[in-house]
């Protein structure tokens, strides 16, 4: 059974995620971003084995620590899409645009980029990977179709959708992404986000302002 607790870290309360296989109590931490000790912390609370580290996109509130932690505990890494290698090389620039409560993070390797058809898994766990850009060119979406849960990074929040603004942002395509890959996995599916609450893809489409059904004209 998969098993999850988040972790907000960074000024931002970046939503890590840690998950685990609660029959073989190996994990995966989704999306690094900062304050290392509170997520090596979770780890040893519930007594688990770390098997590798998932980025969903590599903007600095969500990556900056990965390579911290991948050499404290010698895992892989696995994600973003290869289109995040920009953000992935321009880390150094984001680390100095906001001073010092950034004065940890790294570049980061990636041992496997992901894509579209892809799945990770750590112990029994296996997650399906849904390529979702727009936030970011190389924003990947875990699944667990089993739990009906999903980590969507900041492709999508309760009430609201990520900023694209960003270089290389697009709003269609980040709109293109929801409906046409998010919301086919169900009304149910509950998410974690990168920031904020979780809520469900049925929620979101009924009243999120800006991808509902309403909001794209359709009844």
């Amino acid at each position: 059974m998969l098993k999850h607790e988040i972790i907000p870290v960074t000024p931002f309360e970046q939503n890590c995620t840690l998950f685990w296989c609660s029959d073989t109590k190996k994990a995966a931490v989704v999306d690094p971003g900062g304050d290392i000790e509170k997520i090596k912390a979770g780890i040893t609370k519930h007594g688990l084995t770390l098997e590798k580290i998932l980025i969903t996109h590599a903007h600095i509130d969500h990556a900056g620590a990965t390579d911290d932690l991948a050499n404290h505990y010698d895992v892989l890494i696995e994600g973003p899409h290869k289109e995040d290698q920009f953000w992935i090389d321009g880390i150094e620039d984001q680390k100095q645009r906001f001073g010092g409560a950034f004065s940890y993070a790294k570049k980061f390797t990636p041992n496997r980029f992901l894509d579209q058809g892809d799945t990770v898994s750590f112990g029994n766990i296996v997650m399906e990977v849904y390529f979702c850009p727009g936030h970011t060119p190389g924003h990947v979406v875990f699944f667990h179709r089993e739990s009906k849960l999903a980590q969507v990074g900041d492709v999508l929040f309760s009430g609201s959708i990520g900023r694209t603004d960003f270089p290389r942002g697009d709003h269609a395509t980040l709109i293109n992404s929801i409906r046409k890959n998010l919301f086919l996995l169900g009304d149910d599916v509950r998410f974690i986000p990168g920031h904020g609450p979780m809520s469900t893809f049925g929620q979101e489409r009924r009243s999120n302002p800006h991808v509902s059904d309403a909001a794209v004209g359709m009844r």
